[in-house]
């Protein structure tokens, strides 16, 4: 009879958990001291710089908690979350383009037509 034996655990190691963590904690500290501090003195370049340590952030988590990569069963895992990840920023993005396209073509109301209501 034979055995197979995992050489790596299934839901990965210490190490991944560890360094994950790790990560996540630095990844939310430096967008709340950017905040906080003032550091960077255009708004933009904050919000920005947040939204890419966000993304950054995602990654971490997908990859050292999720164990999302292309080696587990067989790549169908990660392509499950590409697909998931394709729908949902077409839907953000559909949704923001759809609001702000009312808001721009909706006709002004005074304060006196809306009194009339």
């Amino acid at each position: 009879m034979s055995t197979h034996h995992h050489t790596e655990p299934a839901h990965g190691s210490k190490g991944s958990l560890w360094t994950g963590s790790i990560l996540s904690i630095i990844l939310t500290v430096i967008p709340f001291w950017l905040v906080m501090s003032g550091a960077l003195e255009s708004a933009m370049a904050t919000t920005v710089t947040i939204f890419v340590l966000a993304m950054v952030q995602i990654v971490v988590h997908v990859v050292c908690f999720l164990h999302v990569d292309s080696r587990s069963e067989e790549g169908w895992t990660l392509l499950a979350f590409v697909f998931t990840a394709i729908i949902v920023g077409i839907t953000i993005i559909g949704t923001i383009w759809v609001m702000y396209n009312m808001n721009v073509n909706m006709m002004p109301m005074t304060t006196g037509e809306m009194s009339n209501m």
